[in-house]
């Protein structure tokens, strides 16, 4: 029988950014990324599957900060760490723990926070992977999702 996953929770996107890249989105015009790992957390207190799923979308409109990165062509979507059941309460303390833990960067100041006066972004930055292991060991919860080629929806 196979486990369903909730139908909320939080979730990490790991992107990958071989150049440093200018976004294409008014707020941000004015900044550049640098090549190397993002890191966005984002939560969906509803239709969670719905959500990731239309992270791993190529070709969707522009809403949220984080689509003006997933809709590149240049930049990759790596892994997806999905943490099911847990409450938009922790996705603060998520970013929090990973800029701490991982010496992670704050590239965008108010990337995908809009909702948030907590954080200075929910989005991270590191010119190399992360330890996978440690993150995994310090939320058990955790399930890892490597999308690929044929998961994406290039529509």
């Amino acid at each position: 029988m196979q486990k369903q996953i909730s139908n909320q929770g939080i979730y990490i996107l790991e992107l990958f950014s071989p150049t440093t890249i200018r976004l294409n989105h008014k707020k941000f015009a004015d900044k550049t990324l640098p090549k190397g790992y993002l890191f966005y957390v984002g939560s969906a207190q509803k239709n969670f599957i719905k959500r990731i799923e239309r992270h791993i979308t190529k070709n969707k409109k522009l809403h949220w900060h984080i689509d003006y990165l997933t809709t590149r062509s240049e930049i990759k979507l790596e892994r997806i760490f999905i943490f099911p059941n847990a409450t938009k309460e922790n996705e603060c303390k998520l970013v929090s723990n990973l800029a701490n833990i991982f010496h992670l960067e704050y590239p965008l100041i108010g990337f995908g926070n809009s909702d948030c006066n907590n954080c200075k972004s929910h989005l991270l930055f590191s010119k190399v992977k992360i330890n996978y292991n440690h993150l995994c060991s310090l939320y058990h919860s955790t399930v890892l999702f490597i999308p690929s080629e044929s998961d994406i929806l290039w529509e």
